[in-house]
């Protein structure tokens, strides 16, 4: 063994030989005078111009005229302010696109048997993606703010699945709650409601959130920690306490974190930093508990939707209409999505059809985060 080793050492000592005859100072050679000049430069600050007077958004003229980088700036004149509960546009139940069906697919899609939550969900993507999980076969309870909202919605989908489904027997079970997703003892309390009522939860969507657009230094601060209450506090208390119920029950289960490309990317032209840091802290918890309770047989993943075409996103592109071209200008399939678009993507990750996938953030945004 020992003479297999020798050539290798010997190349060491002779390496270490080499290194102490070197000089320890090498000789200066004459140096070359190249010129040569950047690709693009950008005028500096001058002495005398005063920053404040700039706005923060602001960039001194370049080399190539005043549109450098202006597509990648934010715009502090876009002001968007989440409206109160009651001028809220209300959300249809999508018409045909559950039913009957006789093509084949996995069966491993069916979410038969299967309790799910999904909270925001009397309204927007939340709505939607409930009718997904009632159409794949899961019973459904709705947490939202406005509980009547809730419950009116509750009933539409149920006669909706009804009207689709002619002559079946057992109709889906569509509960409407109640609760604070921001608040401790709301969540504890409407959680003990939906286990009391449905026996279990086995399936959980947080699609409770909302944007607002401010500069950030203009950003009310009351209304910073409400937003973050909402999409940060909200996901983490909800996917805990059923995390908890699973645990008890030792059984396995799926969580889905609605998160957005807003946590990958920097929105343009709005601003809307404390929105997009909540994005992506909702983006790091998912991975980050589905590491935590893998053992448990817990999965949690993240879907991060592009811009979608809500009831309340057609409201703000009406009274913003220059948003609209610059948004879809951004995006390589010269659309913005659908609530529907997300039927099948959270079907997938709450279903066994992704039993190997935990930890993943599925962006639903037509390639905006690619380009």
């Amino acid at each position: 063994m020992a003479s297999f080793f020798k050539p290798a050492a010997a190349r060491q000592a002779l390496r270490a030989a080499s290194q102490v005859a070197r000089p320890a100072v090498r000789p200066v050679r004459p140096s070359l005078t190249i010129n040569t000049r950047a690709l693009s430069t950008t005028a500096r600050l001058q002495k005398d111009e005063d920053p404040k007077k700039r706005l923060t958004t602001d960039t001194p003229q370049g080399a190539s005229g005043a549109h450098e980088g202006a597509f990648a700036r934010t715009d502090d004149s876009v002001v968007i302010e989440y409206p109160a509960d009651e001028e809220m546009p209300r959300s249809p139940v999508v018409q045909g696109r559950g039913g009957m069906h006789f093509k084949r697919t996995l069966a491993s899609f069916s979410l038969e048997n299967r309790v799910s939550v999904v909270t925001g969900g009397a309204r927007g993507l939340g709505l939607v993606m409930g009718q997904a999980l009632v159409a794949s076969g899961s019973d459904l309870a709705i947490v939202d703010l406005n509980k009547e909202e809730a419950e009116d919605q509750a009933k539409k989908l149920v006669a909706q699945f009804k009207e689709e489904n002619p002559g079946l027997e057992e109709l889906p079970r569509v509960t409407a709650h109640y609760a604070d997703v921001s608040d401790p003892d709301s969540v504890n309390n409407v959680l003990a409601d939906i286990i009391a009522q449905h026996g279990k939860i086995d399936h959980l969507v947080t699609s409770a959130g909302f944007t607002e657009n401010f500069d950030a230094i203009s950003y009310p601060y009351d209304r910073i920690k409400k937003l973050w209450g909402v999409n940060v506090d909200g996901t983490y208390l909800f996917a805990t306490g059923i995390a908890k119920h699973l645990m008890e029950r030792n059984a396995p289960g799926s969580i889905v974190m609605i998160g957005s490309m807003s946590g990958a990317i920097v929105n343009v032209p709005q601003p809307q930093a404390p929105y997009n840091a909540a994005k992506a802290a909702v983006r790091h918890l998912a991975a980050s508990l589905a590491v935590e309770w893998a053992g448990a047989n817990i999965r949690v993943n993240c879907i991060s939707p592009g811009y979608m075409l809500t009831a309340l996103t057609k409201k703000i592109l009406d009274e913003n209409p220059e948003l609209n071209k610059k948004w879809t200008s951004l995006i390589p399939q010269g659309k913005m999505g659908t609530p529907e678009d997300l039927m099948g993507a959270v079907t997938f990750l709450l279903s066994d059809a992704s039993r190997y996938i935990t930890g993943a953030d599925l962006r639903v945004d037509g390639g905006y985060t690619v380009t």
